[in-house]
């Protein structure tokens, strides 16, 4: 059990998985979805390759998916080792828009419950899970695109399930390391939760699932809230003392990061809330332009020419 005095992260800061094709997930989670394309940027380490985040209007911590598209890469398996859905909260009495306008696009939605709450289910378009839920926690969002109007939009992340190799390693890490409570299990699931009202809720199998494999349409980590520089430091201290292996100290521009994998598999991240995606951008462009670190930007042109263009657009169906 956690302590008053011990570290609890907030919630999810974000999640990041890969693709296939660049502007299929633009249209997907931009165009269907609504999300804002909040950064626009290369992987630091594979620069031929797009970063791409979305979000809410500012990009806050708790609502950034974020996805590395590589044309004619592998497709992945989900399963177990993995986050294996992504769940995102919508407001209260939103489901059936959100029910008519995937059908509307030939996504195929499957209904569930558990822990008392309905979930609309569905694959991207390279099958990475994902899910819609409505709750009341969490604040309106303020950006509306295509189809989808602010007051239904989605207000960032309402969790994650994870699937785990070792369920009950990964459930005492999220208790008495990563500060989350345990509130419940239901329909073969362990329910923990955190403190905030977004990205706050993680269910976790309780039986065996399939060892999943890493590809297109898989999560690669899901990285968790540290408030500030000095807590981050302390977290990657309160890791290392709990036994695990975290990674020096990470600048990724937008927030800093340590990587660690834990017992049932999964990549975690802890990343700081600042200083979040502004900080070389104006927040009314941000996702416009083609955003590279200092030690890329004389390679500029050259990678450029290597990425695919892509653009954010009303699709075809939102203009009927």
């Amino acid at each position: 059990m956690t302590t008053q005095n011990e570290l609890r992260t907030a919630g999810i800061h974000h999640i990041t998985a890969f693709v296939r094709d660049a502007q299929a997930t633009v249209d997907f989670y931009a165009g269907i979805l609504g999300l804002r394309l909040v950064k626009k940027t290369i992987n630091f380490d594979a620069p031929e390759v797009y970063h791409l985040y979305f979000g809410d209007e500012q990009g806050s911590p708790g609502t950034i998916i974020t996805f590395f598209p590589s044309a004619g890469s592998r497709l992945g398996r989900v399963g177990a080792g993995q986050v294996g859905i992504t769940t995102y909260v919508v407001p209260e009495g939103t489901l059936d828009f959100w029910r008519e306008r995937l059908a509307k696009f030939n996504v195929e939605v499957k209904e569930t419950t558990r822990f008392g709450e309905t979930y609309l289910q569905f694959g991207d378009p390279d099958n990475m899970q994902a899910e819609l839920v409505a709750r009341k926690e969490g604040a309106a969002s303020t950006w509306s695109h295509g189809g989808v109007p602010a007051d239904k939009a989605i207000k960032g992340f309402g969790g994650a399930v994870l699937f785990s190799l070792a369920p009950s390693r990964t459930a005492q890490l999220l208790e008495q390391v990563m500060g989350l409570e345990k509130v419940g299990e239901d329909a073969g699931y362990a329910r923990f939760q955190s403190f905030a009202d977004i990205g706050n809720i993680i269910d976790v199998n309780v039986e065996e699932v399939e060892r999943g494999a890493g590809g297109a349409g898989t999560v690669h980590h899901i990285a968790w809230r540290a408030k500030d520089f000095a807590e981050h430091e302390r977290w990657r201290a309160h890791v290392e003392g709990s036994g695990y292996q975290p990674t020096p100290i990470v600048d990724r521009q937008y927030f800093n990061a340590i990587y660690f994998r834990e017992e049932g598999g999964i990549l975690f991240e802890i990343a700081t809330d600042p200083p979040g995606f502004a900080r070389d951008e104006e927040q009314t462009q941000l996702g416009e332009k083609l955003m590279l670190p200092e030690w890329y930007e004389k390679y500029r042109d050259q990678i450029v020419r290597g990425l695919p263009p892509i653009a954010v657009r009303v699709l075809e169906e939102d203009q009927i």
